[in-house]
């Protein structure tokens, strides 16, 4: 293990806990309708036509057709991104990629699969699907209508996913059963909130989860979107209540599908903690993958990123 020893940050991003004190954590107690409020959410975004438009792409790339794509998602928010088609075989699973915090200004040409229909969309607000008045700072993006409950902009981010796995449906219905989530951060934490009520996604790949057991996360120092909703709870302490609507570890515990979760041992922009919460909250027969840190660059990091990918390559591969 090789730990972050030094670094820049006013606070220990270990929080001071050793692995075995992370694997103890438990989720959160939940708050009451949870699980209506997102099955309420889920049947309505299945009646949305995502009706996607795919064109030529500027970008190319030897192993994939890059297609340049937009689709309609929950409230008739113009959803971009693209979906990348293998040049060699057939498409026999589709994948919905979530991105982290900063967004994406281009698909991921290196992930670790082989015929299969790779969807890259831009969560509302950010990139692709920038729109005014929301913000592109995630700073000030976490906090859109995060006094709103129902609207809060995180739970339209996890729409737009399960319209990304609808638009899949649309283009290619052969993959019914056979299309899977990945997320990193960000993208991992609304992703744990789209699996546990999406029964069309069959696997997930979550890394660096965000969004786990809300109340401690709300405690913990740290750096990034969480310091922003820390410092609006200061003045605003029943936004807790939409928090805890709003909890990866909470949703994590409905999931149903194989998991692969990668969590990290040091970590400032997402406690570690709450990381552990979301992977912890999985039923047992999931695998956890153990990160030394995360969100930091570190001494071994590319060693133990070639094992996770081979690792997400086997978990992904074609049925």
């Amino acid at each position: 293990m090789s730990i972050p020893t030094t670094h820049p940050f006013a606070f220990d991003p270990t929080y001071g806990m050793k692995l075995d004190e992370l694997l103890a954590i438990e989720p959160p107690d939940e708050p009451d309708g949870f699980d209506d409020f997102w099955e309420a959410r889920y049947l309505e975004a299945l009646t949305v036509d995502p009706k996607p438009v795919l064109s030529h792409s500027r970008i190319t790339h030897p192993d994939w057709h890059v297609l340049d794509l937009v689709y309609i998602s929950t409230g008739e928010f113009r959803i971009g991104g693209w979906l990348l088609l293998p040049r060699e075989g057939q498409v026999r699973r589709g994948l919905v990629v979530g991105h982290g915090y900063g967004g994406r200004d281009r698909p991921e040409f290196d992930l670790p699969v082989k015929e299969t229909a790779v969807l890259f969309p831009c969560c509302r607000g950010l990139s692709l699907s920038a729109r005014p008045p929301i913000s592109q700072n995630p700073s000030w993006h976490v906090l859109h209508d995060i006094d709103k409950p129902k609207s809060y902009i995180i739970g339209g981010c996890v729409e737009d996913l399960w319209l990304a796995v609808s638009t899949l449906a649309v283009l290619y219905p052969w993959l019914s059963g056979h299309i899977g989530y990945s997320g990193i951060s960000f993208g991992g934490g609304v992703g744990a909130m789209a699996i546990a009520y999406d029964e069309r996604i069959d696997r997930g790949h979550l890394a660096l989860p965000s969004f786990g057991d809300q109340p401690l996360r709300l405690t913990l120092p740290t750096v990034g979107s969480a310091q922003s909703v820390q410092e609006y709870h200061k003045k605003h302490a029943d936004v807790l209540e939409t928090l805890r609507l709003y909890d990866a570890a909470t949703a994590a515990s409905r999931i149903k599908v194989p998991m692969l979760v990668a969590v990290a041992l040091f970590d400032p922009s997402v406690a570690p903690p709450c990381q552990f919460a979301v992977a912890n909250a999985l039923p047992k027969f999931n695998e956890i993958f153990i990160l030394d840190a995360g969100h930091f660059d570190y001494p071994g990091s590319a060693e133990q990123e070639a094992v996770l990918r081979d690792k997400i390559g086997q978990f992904f591969r074609v049925p």
